[in-house]
C-alpha cells in the first residue's frame, strides 16, 4: 500500500499530448528568453568596461575633464570623476542581474529537465 503511494507521488500529473507539447515548447522558449538576455546584459558589461578604461585614463590625467553622458534619452555633462563612480555601479548591477539570470537559467534547466525525464521526451535521433 505504501508503494502505491510513493509510486503517485512521484508520477507527474496526467496530460494531454497537445498539453505537454505546450509545455516543451514553452520550456524552450523561456530558456532562449534568458539565455538572449544574459548575452545581451554581458555585451552591455563589456560596454561599460571599455568606456571605462577610456575614463580612467581621463581620470588619471584630467579629472575635471568634461564628458557626456546619455541618461534616459538625454544627453547631459558632466566631469570624469561624476561619471567613473556611476559607470563602476552601474557595470556591477549588470554583472549581479547577469548572475541572477545564469541562476535562473539553470533552474529553469533542471526543470525541463524534469519535465523531459518525467514524461519520456528524448531528442529525436537518441533512444
Amino acid at each position: 500500500m505504501s508503494t502505491s503511494k510513493k509510486s503517485k507521488a512521484s508520477a507527474p500529473a496526467p496530460m494531454s499530448d497537445q498539453d505537454i507539447q505546450q509545455n516543451y515548447t514553452r520550456f524552450q522558449t523561456d530558456l532562449q528568453n534568458v539565455a538572449a538576455k544574459i548575452g545581451e546584459l554581458e555585451q552591455e558589461a563589456e560596454e561599460h568596461v571599455l568606456v571605462l578604461s577610456t575614463l580612467n585614463e581621463a581620470l588619471a590625467e584630467e579629472p575635471d575633464r568634461k564628458c557626456f553622458r546619455l541618461i534616459g534619452g538625454v544627453l547631459v555633462e558632466r566631469t570624469v570623476k561624476d561619471v567613473v563612480p556611476a559607470l563602476q555601479t552601474n557595470r556591477d548591477g549588470i554583472r549581479k542581474v547577469i548572475e541572477n539570470l545564469a541562476e535562473q537559467y539553470k533552474t529553469k534547466e533542471a526543470e525541463f529537465e524534469k519535465f523531459k525525464e518525467d514524461y519520456g521526451i528524448r531528442p529525436a535521433g537518441r533512444i
